[in-house]
């Protein structure tokens, strides 16, 4: 029993809890990320591209016998992962970056601190001037 309670603990710990919450959010915006690339920015770049997909690209190694499947360095799916890489970080940077911007404007700047009394310019002139004197002394 007493591993139950060391388990129940763990798992119940903050930390662990937050993790488990940043895992499953990670999740959830991955998919809104993936749905971006491939539904909204993939189609005008393919356009762009005139249609290129990568992913067909290989070199075969060894061609298919029979049953047996070819064996081959499928160096195209790379370089259309790596594309989609580029592309990835490219959207998530430009929103944090939107994020950003519209969070430094929600924050006020901080007010210029107050001009000194006439007390306080009154008492610094007079420290000054007694430092003055002492140094003549």
């Amino acid at each position: 029993m007493a591993v139950l309670k060391e388990l129940k603990d763990f798992m119940m710990r903050g930390n662990v809890v937050d993790l488990a919450v940043g895992v499953i959010v990670g999740g959830a915006f991955g998919k809104i990320v993936s749905s971006l690339v491939s539904d909204i920015i993939m189609p005008p770049i393919g356009v762009l591209l005139g249609g290129v997909d990568f992913s067909d690209l290989k070199f075969v190694i060894k061609g298919a016998v029979g049953d047996t499947a070819a064996v081959s360095i499928n160096y195209g799916t790379f370089i259309q992962t790596v594309i989609d890489f580029v592309i990835i970080s490219t959207a998530i940077f430009f929103a944090i970056k939107g994020m950003n911007a519209l969070h430094s404007k929600k924050q006020a700047e901080p007010a210029a601190p107050p001009a000194p009394s006439k007390e306080e310019v009154l008492l610094t002139e007079i420290r000054d001037l007694l430092k003055e004197q002492n140094t003549k002394q």
